[in-house]
């Protein structure tokens, strides 16, 4: 190495450092967050041609015929709740002389374990859905809060109304103030005639059941519940079936040597970045990650609270959305979260994250060969 090299600390087989989250503070304003509400890079080409369902789990093949159903209904439909005439469709789809709220459900909720495929089908809804994509909203129940949380829920509510389907993945209530918002947000798009879909580990009448009083919060819990026809999906995490174990946490020496050998590629301490997160909105990871082709990280330590691991899901979800590899070294991923943490009111969040991590760690395998 050069003494120049030395002195600038660069690796000499990169000609620059690699990116690091932890440098990174991005600004979205509202309008990308709005035009940004489609299905993430990961699920751009899913279809319901594309789900596998497993064979041995009967739930799967019927989850497709329904949502294709589902999906033909919304054909004649806008958000005025004219156009609903002709053929009675699903969930109460009929005919009617003015615009007014359809009796019953008027959305689909998802319930299922980890990897079986939910999003996959959400996804696939929403590309089937006979509407321009302005017309159609997609993202996550905590971009959802995001949405509300720069617009303004009157704003929300007017610029969610036109759309004929709202998807929201991963639904789960974490407070009760999530509970009252989105209790009222989904009855006024519900009222203005806007389909529902979402998915969740969690059925809609045991939303925040662990985590808070929901007793106190029952009547708008049921009141989500009752926007919405559950449909379960059984079976296996599909990351993991068949496949080989994710890989051991590799060294220090070995992370670091990737992250200046891949173009793209970010590098960061593990503790510096759960620091970082804290600074940074979670509405914000998804830019955070932006133009990243992989992301190494050292010293993989337990998690220390409840708060950082809940921040660190939220980044677990957006790198998988996005396909972003991820290297590490320090413990496997496995062992992030305490057992406390993997029996409480959180458990599902925590149980995903792992499971999607460990699936970008397996991604990540081929950056040590570089």
């Amino acid at each position: 190495m050069s003494s120049s090299s030395a002195a600038s600390g660069v690796h000499p087989i990169a000609e620059a450092s690699p990116l690091s989250l932890c440098a990174r503070e991005p600004h979205v304003p509202a309008d990308r967050l709005v035009a940004e509400m489609v299905p993430p890079p990961r699920f751009d080409s899913v279809r319901f041609s594309t789900y596998i369902p497993d064979p041995n789990q009967p739930s799967q093949t019927e989850a497709v015929r329904v949502l294709e159903d589902f999906a033909g209904g919304l054909g004649g439909a806008h958000a005025s709740g004219a156009g609903r005439t002709g053929k009675r469709g699903f969930l109460g789809f009929g005919r009617s002389k003015a615009p007014k709220a359809p009796s019953g459900p008027r959305g689909v909720y998802l319930d299922g374990g980890y990897g079986v495929g939910k999003t996959h089908l959400l996804a696939s809804l929403w590309h089937a859905t006979p509407a321009e994509s302005s017309l159609k909203a997609f993202g996550t129940f905590v971009e959802l809060t995001n949405l509300v949380g720069a617009l303004g829920f009157q704003q929300t509510v007017q610029t969610l109304s036109g759309h004929r389907l709202l998807c929201i993945d991963e639904f789960e209530l974490d407070d009760p103030g999530d509970t009252v918002l989105v209790s009222s947000l989904l009855g006024k798009l519900v009222e203005a005639g806007v389909a529902l879909a979402a998915t969740s580990n969690t059925l809609p009448g045991k939303l925040g059941e662990g985590r808070f009083a929901a007793a106190d919060f029952l009547r708008e819990i049921q009141g989500l519940s009752a926007h919405f026809r559950a449909l379960r999906i059984d079976g296996e995490d599909y990351r993991h079936r068949g496949l080989p174990e994710a890989p051991a946490p590799y060294s220090d020496e070995q992370v670091t040597k990737a992250a200046y050998a891949t173009a793209g590629a970010s590098l960061d301490d593990f503790p510096h970045l759960l620091d970082h997160l804290a600074r940074v909105h979670p509405s914000r990871y998804g830019a955070l990650t932006d133009g990243l082709e992989a992301v190494c990280l050292t010293d993989v330590r337990p998690v220390p609270d409840q708060s950082t691991a809940l921040r660190l899901v939220v980044l677990a979800d957006r790198l998988y959305d996005r396909e972003v590899p991820v290297l590490a070294s320090g413990l496997p991923f496995d062992k992030l979260f305490s057992e406390e943490m993997l029996k409480g009111g959180y458990r599902k969040k925590y149980f995903r994250a792992i499971s999607r991590l460990t699936a970008l760690a397996r991604d990540a395998k081929g950056l040590v060969s570089r």
